[in-house]
């Protein structure tokens, strides 16, 4: 049987210590620990791939912890917009949304354009139609409303100020969740969901929603799940970038991620990290931040939740 293992990450930047009370900290670990257990138990189960990425990604998108699904951010006009994407490392099958609304649970969204429809990415008023046809449920905007985001908001809206999640500084903290797993036969899945930046305008859409960019697949190589600057993410191609190192380099997926991260995003002037596993079950989790909210278990043992460097 294959070492099957999942690794999952609530989102990355400057994790402010003095902002962390120890209550505050064992909610984060006992959320991410979470959806940790429930996707591994999908795979010790002999469930696959995407099923655990998909699994793990609802928990946290349930969570008003991080920003995506419950604990999305507002955007300029006060309104939640919410991307997610997930990919089959065996089918190469993909797909994303973006801009939705009173979505509970994006990324499962996002699985149903991969599974239920001829398209990989769908956004906006087309994506809502979308969820319609198929009898999603659409929360109230109450559903979505957290005291501590909508402070977040009012205190940098009217302006041209945005924010990468709840900080004192604006650049300090990227709001994404994600999972990546590889399963008993092998096969591997990766899966992003995010709230966007607060006080956001225009539709902008980060990394998040795009394969390729900040969720990638397949069983040559590895799946991946990033967190980061997503403008900067977009231009470097991260995920796939880890994945063209390990098919045309040879690199492992450590090496691969760790120079990614660790090199490649830095020389262009982003910063994040990523999630990433291989076929065979290896794990790596880089990032250039003070911090990442991430976990990983496997069949071999190894069962831990983490915040700082």
């Amino acid at each position: 049987m294959n070492t099957f293992s999942i690794a999952i990450h609530g989102g990355a930047g400057t994790l402010v210590k003095g902002m962390m009370t120890p209550e505050l900290e064992s909610k984060y670990r006992r959320d991410l620990k979470a959806a940790l257990d429930k996707g591994y138990a999908v795979l010790a189960e002999g469930g696959s791939a995407t099923d655990a990425v998909e699994v793990a990604v609802q928990i946290l998108e349930n969570s008003p912890l991080f920003n995506a699904g419950k604990g999305s951010v507002f955007t300029a006009t006060e309104t939640h917009e919410m991307d997610a994407s997930i990919m089959d490392g065996k089918t190469l099958n993909a797909g994303g949304v973006s801009l939705i609304t009173g979505i509970k649970n994006p990324v499962s969204l996002a699985r149903d354009v991969m599974e239920k429809s001829e398209h990989v990415f769908l956004a906006g008023d087309g994506a809502m139609q979308f969820a319609k046809e198929l009898d999603y449920k659409l929360e109230d905007a109450s559903y979505f409303y957290d005291e501590f985001r909508h402070q977040q908001w009012l205190d940098i809206k009217d302006t041209d100020s945005f924010q990468l999640d709840h900080s004192t500084k604006k650049d300090s903290k990227f709001g994404t969740v994600g999972a990546v797993a590889c399963d008993q036969d092998g096969n591997i899945a990766a899966a992003t969901s995010t709230g966007g930046m607060t006080n956001k305008k225009w539709g902008r859409v980060g990394d998040s929603p795009m394969i390729g960019a900040g969720n990638y697949a397949n069983n040559k190589t590895c799946a991946i799940s990033c967190t980061g600057s997503g403008e900067f993410f977009i231009r470097g191609v991260v995920a796939y970038d880890v994945a063209c190192l390990m098919e045309h380099k040879g690199m492992s997926v450590k090496d691969a991620s760790s120079e990614v991260i660790h090199k490649r995003i830095l020389d262009i002037g982003g910063d994040g990290g990523l999630i990433a596993v291989d076929t065979q079950g290896n794990i790596a989790m880089p990032f250039n931040t003070e911090g990442m909210y991430r976990g990983q278990k496997t069949s071999d043992g190894i069962d831990e939740v983490a915040i700082y460097g």
